[in-house]
């Protein structure tokens, strides 16, 4: 981030500088809007599938340990939209020119599905512990949301500061897409993957334990392949 914010250049790096603008100057930052970062994040629902074998998850997730299996899975990813526009102004004499950056972000999670093993059909005491183990992968997924939206909001407002960018006439907008696009874009995506920590605390042995002890051995009795009590 820091070598590519130096593609765009501010005049005035002190004080004193500042006390004198330039005319360029004072036509760019009196008269062109503000720089405006803005950042949305949504939500877009989620829905059940009950028509994969236990197995076919196991493999979805890529669980390479023998004996260990997925009786759900929460899946979704997120998409990161930036687009980018800002009034701009030249100045022949000194051969740049300034724009104010108009960014905006938008963050969404695809529909969230959630799967839970067909071998667990809904109405069952294992289809409610394992729908309500999926529930809490969820919230997480739903309650980091806002805490991105923060995260970088402020990253934003941090960099641009409110005030033009200034850069070789020509050149202005090509920095900006570049910095989204290399600097901006990355630092968001690995802001969104930081969830992960959060989706493996749950997945925890402790927990696990507690589901194969659930509903009177009902889960570890299919898993086994035995038939249900009274069937």
């Amino acid at each position: 981030m820091r070598a590519l914010i130096s593609l765009l250049l501010v005049f005035a790096s002190d004080g004193a500088q500042a006390a004198a603008r330039t005319p360029f100057q004072i036509r760019c930052e009196d008269t062109i809007s503000k720089t405006v970062s803005v950042l949305t994040a949504q939500q877009n629902g989620y829905s059940i599938d009950t028509h994969l074998p236990y197995k076919a998850l196991t493999a979805m997730k890529g669980v390479a340990r023998q004996n260990a299996y997925v009786l759900g899975l929460t899946k979704t990813e997120s998409q990161i939209r930036i687009a980018l526009a800002g009034p701009m102004l030249q100045d022949p004499v000194s051969g740049y020119e300034c724009v104010a950056p108009q960014i905006g972000v938008t963050i969404t999670y695809v529909p969230v599905v959630i799967y839970i093993g067909r071998e667990f059909p809904p109405g069952t005491c294992a289809y409610d512990e394992i729908l309500k183990h999926e529930l809490r992968h969820l919230k997480t997924y739903m309650d980091y949301l806002p805490r991105v939206e923060k995260t970088v909001r402020a990253a934003l407002a941090k960099r641009f500061e409110a005030r033009p960018l200034y850069a070789p006439r020509g050149t202005a907008k090509a920095a900006l897409a570049r910095e989204i696009d290399t600097g901006w874009l990355p630092y968001i995506k690995a802001e969104m993957r930081k969830v992960e920590i959060l989706q493996a605390a749950i997945d925890s042995p402790q927990e696990y334990a507690r589901l194969g002890k659930a509903c009177n051995g009902e889960i570890q009795n299919i898993l086994a392949g035995k038939a249900p009590a009274g069937k």
